[in-house]
């Protein structure tokens, strides 16, 4: 059995929050807004598996009323997002993000993030793809307001099925 899920999260950028990107510290002059860690790129990612499982959005299974997400580091709730896959015997198959922010560029932390996600999700690193776009001066994002990221995930019980044959 196959699955595909597609997620996307935007944080709007303000002063004095970190920005944290697939787990990823990156220096900025403004952070991401939110009532967890704001990590739009993790959060996509978590999403898209929702999707995958038809289990709904993020906010169904972590809300932003309830104080135990606050400040949540986002790859400890893509982790637990990963647990229900599991549960049902879903193996990410490959990621592919983008992440959309007109500065600071990316491009330096992009391997991190790949390693952070790929360990949360218990996949080799060239089955998750990470891309850094800008929105040219353009929308929320080109005028630097926001932090946006979009995200397909493919997954498979195929390597359950092996696993039980052995």
């Amino acid at each position: 059995m196959l699955r595909i899920g597609i997620g996307n999260d935007t944080h709007r950028l303000v002063n004095g929050r970190p920005l944290v990107l697939g787990g990823v510290p990156v220096p900025a002059a403004r952070g991401a807004e939110g009532h967890s860690d704001a990590d739009a790129l993790s959060h996509a990612i978590a999403d898209a598996i929702l999707g995958a499982l038809c289990e709904g959005d993020l906010g169904a299974h972590f809300s932003d009323r309830d104080p135990q997400w606050r400040d949540a580091d986002s790859l400890r709730l893509l982790s637990r997002v990963m647990g229900l896959a599991q549960e049902r015997g879903l193996l990410i198959v490959n990621v592919d993000a983008t992440v959309m922010l007109e500065e600071p560029r990316l491009r330096p932390y992009v391997l991190s993030m790949r390693a952070n996600i790929a360990e949360t999700l218990g996949v080799e690193v060239d089955c998750v793809s990470v891309k850094a776009k800008t929105g040219e001066g353009m929308g929320s994002v080109g005028q630097g307001l926001a932090v946006k990221a979009q995200a397909v995930v493919l997954m498979s019980d195929e390597v359950r099925e092996v696993e039980r044959n052995n």
